[in-house]
């Protein structure tokens, strides 16, 4: 048997058992997401997790249509199956909420055997700090941005409809309920809102700043890899600025209170993200010069540092190997 051969045969067993890892992995993955997901179709108080989920996000609306003089707010489906399909809409998002500290555990369980160990110490606290930024741009979303919406889109409605069709309906509708009679001419466009298309756009301002807040994690991780620094994100400040006013533009509506709310709080984020990109090199250039690679004449540049650290790394690993 020729090299060439022993070669591809020491090089195949490998990968046949990092597949099978890729596998197993992927399996304990799969099995936690639908563990999640069936966990939103437990029945609590005769109604699904999920539906106190719907509930929970349709809030905002609620409280809209009650501050506008709607006494009992009302969502529609048009489907026999439109309900369900929104129920297995928020399990999907959800359960994928409660399974990702195992989908993410994993990965890093796959990843890791490959990682020197600086990578390691590296690349750990994103993995952690990215989901408690997703949740807080999430949060910051239902909570502040979601109520401003609603009532900038809900305070075109006209809810007198509603309460005509409540009082037709309902002999018991509250007496200071203020019900417009009936007209001759004209069409009544009122707000008959159905429930998938009410959940889509509280789900987007979610997903939206959730992403959002994903900045600082992001640029810091790029810094951290050299692709970006401090001096370089502080020189295009103002093209970041207008890039967060396009997209302030982009995803809010038509407000400019919601507007200037979310550039503000992303151009923070930028602001923090330069800051910390600065510590990153920071910490660096320390640990460089305490290893003695870090050189600097009067009139050049400083060596990279991404070089030298890298040819910190290997040495280390061959004496770890030796």
């Amino acid at each position: 048997m020729s090299a060439t051969e022993n070669d591809i045969e020491d090089s195949a067993a490998p990968l046949i058992e990092h597949l099978a890892e890729l596998r197993t992995r992927l399996i304990r993955a799969v099995i936690a997401f639908v563990i999640g997901i069936s966990i939103c179709f437990i029945p609590i108080n005769g109604e699904f997790i999920a539906g106190h989920i719907l509930e929970f996000l349709l809030k905002p609306i609620e409280d809209t249509l009650r501050t506008l003089g709607d006494p009992s707010p009302t969502l529609q489906y048009t489907s026999p199956q439109e309900y369900l399909f929104t129920l297995f809409r928020i399990s999907m998002v959800f359960g994928f909420g409660m399974a990702f500290p195992v989908i993410a555990h994993q990965l890093w369980r796959f990843v890791a055997p490959g990682l020197y160990k600086t990578e390691k110490n590296a690349f750990l606290p994103f993995i952690i700090a990215s989901p408690a930024m997703f949740m807080l741009g999430a949060s910051f979303a239902h909570f502040v941005v979601t109520p401003l919406a609603m009532a900038f889109f809900l305070g075109f409605a006209d809810v007198s409809s509603i309460l005509n069709l409540l009082a037709a309906s309902a002999p018991d509708l509250p007496a200071d309920a203020v019900v417009t009679p009936p007209t001759e001419e004209g069409i009544k466009v009122t707000f008959f809102g159905k429930v998938n298309e009410s959940l889509d756009i509280t789900l987007k301002f979610i997903m939206a700043f959730g992403l959002c807040f994903q900045l600082p994690v992001l640029l810091t991780l790029m810094g951290k890899a050299g692709l970006v620094s401090a001096d370089g994100l502080g020189s295009v400040r103002k093209y970041a600025m207008l890039g967060i006013l396009v997209l302030a533009a982009l995803v809010t509506p038509p407000d400019v209170v919601t507007q200037l709310i979310l550039f503000t709080v992303v151009y923070g984020l930028y602001e923090i993200s330069i800051f910390l990109v600065r510590m990153v090199e920071k910490k660096r250039e320390k640990n460089l010069r305490e290893q003695g690679l870090w050189f600097e004449d009067d009139d050049e540049e400083a060596e990279d540092p991404l070089i030298a650290e890298f040819d910190a790394d290997e040495n280390s690993e061959d004496e770890d190997k030796k």
